[in-house]
């Protein structure tokens, strides 16, 4: 029989970080039961796999699903590959694309890669929506959509404000919350998580596992995380999210351009550290017994540490201290293949020179500006460069290097 800590130690772990209970009573109702009986609790996090990459922001309620595994329950991670399909409407000022089932299955296979970077794959329980809804009849959906009202559904904060302005709501997405909802009663859930934009589905859950005779579950919700802007959410859209596969330096630099206030929303949501602990670095900058440059600085090495390596971490850190640092002056020689018009792929040697993470990565980088051969900004993946002479090639504020291009052939 596993053995558990008191419901309070459990209580106040799980509280770090966590928007709304709904309800604490009936949490710590569970929590004392499992205790009693040894048996875990059943935690659900489900997500749908609508981008191949996540980032930091995503990894907010990750984290409480770890929490609750090192607490020793089973933390159950969903991926919505039916849902998926639908799209799920939240927030959204209009109907989503819908993603075809090739785009669904690719981007599934990238989650459950990146989700173990948090999560212990041994003990997570990895599932798939479409395990249950691929069996559902026509009769099954027709039940299932009796269980809620068209004013129910309108209650919802983004259906009404579309319902007030005359935009149109097609008929699948008043589903979606369902779906989301009879996972829960399919995965006899007794926790779920989500943001706070996903309270109205979380609900959803509790009511149809009441309708169907169990047990409702407890609704968590996590806070929202900021982009590095500290303004809007983090997004890609908006270019201010760190994206877990970013490469260690783009991460540790994204993190040192955080505000001083900033900072500790990310050390609550980002790391495993206790809130006490948290107090304590707080008391001490105001006290002036720690700066918050160094305390920036541990934050990220914790942050880089955890998806990528302790070495990976220090190394960034050693190169973001020296990024405006001239380039070593002893170039290193680089094998490049030229294009029929005497150009190199400079993408791909951005790539091979470990200053993005995959070839795309480095073409966005390229339209961004931010990629600069012997100091001025190259726009195109394919740029012509002197042969067997020194250049300099920097990346955006990552330390220049210094390279000598040599022509060779069939590289790819």
């Amino acid at each position: 029989m596993p053995t558990f800590a008191s419901v309070d130690e459990q209580v106040a772990y799980i509280k770090k970080g966590s928007a709304e209970i709904i309800r604490e009573s009936e949490l710590r109702a569970k929590l004392e039961k499992s205790r009693a009986s040894g048996k875990p609790l059943r935690v659900k996090l489900g997500m749908d796999p609508t981008a191949p990459d996540l980032h930091l922001g995503h990894t907010v309620v990750l984290r409480k699903l770890k929490h609750f595994q090192d607490l020793g329950h089973i933390v159950i991670f969903l991926i919505g590959d039916f849902t998926g399909m639908i799209g799920d409407p939240t927030g959204r000022s209009a109907t989503r694309p819908p993603l075809t089932r090739e785009q669904i299955e690719q981007n599934a296979e990238t989650y459950k890669a990146q989700v173990f970077k948090i999560l212990d794959p041994v003990k997570t329980v990895i599932d798939f929506n479409s395990r249950w809804f691929s069996k559902f009849s026509a009769e099954d959906f027709i039940r299932l959509t009796a269980k809620y009202t068209v004013s129910q559904m309108l209650e919802r904060e983004d259906f009404h404000k579309r319902f007030q302005e005359e935009k149109p709501i097609a008929m699948h997405e008043l589903i979606y919350p369902l779906a989301q909802g009879y996972d829960s009663v399919a995965l006899e859930a007794d926790v779920e998580l989500g943001g706070t934009d996903q309270k109205f589905n979380l609900l959803v859950g509790r009511e149809l596992q009441r309708a169907h005779g169990q047990e409702s579950q407890i609704v968590l919700t996590t806070p929202i995380l900021e982009g590095i802007n500290g303004v809007q959410k983090m997004s890609k859209s908006l270019d201010n999210a760190i994206g877990i596969n970013e490469l260690p330096f783009e991460m540790y630099a994204k993190i040192m351009r955080i505000s001083d206030d900033l900072m500790w929303s990310y050390y609550e949501l980002l790391t495993d550290l206790q809130l006490t602990d948290i107090e304590a670095m707080k008391r001490d900058v105001l006290s002036g017994t720690a700066h918050p440059m160094a305390l920036k600085k541990d934050l990220a090495r914790r942050i880089v540490t955890d998806f990528h390596s302790v070495p990976a971490a220090a190394q960034a850190g050693e190169d973001w201290i020296h990024k405006d640092e001239a380039p070593d002056e002893s170039p290193h020689d680089v094998s490049v293949e030229a294009t029929p018009d005497g150009k190199v792929r400079l993408d791909k040697l951005v790539w091979r020179e470990g200053l993005a993470d995959s070839a795309s990565d480095a073409v966005r980088k390229i339209k961004q500006g931010a990629v600069k051969v012997n100091g001025a900004v190259v726009a195109e993946p394919a740029a012509r460069l002197n042969f067997d002479e020194t250049i300099t090639l920097q990346v955006g504020r990552q330390r220049p290097r210094k390279l000598r291009a040599r022509l060779v052939t069939g590289i790819r």
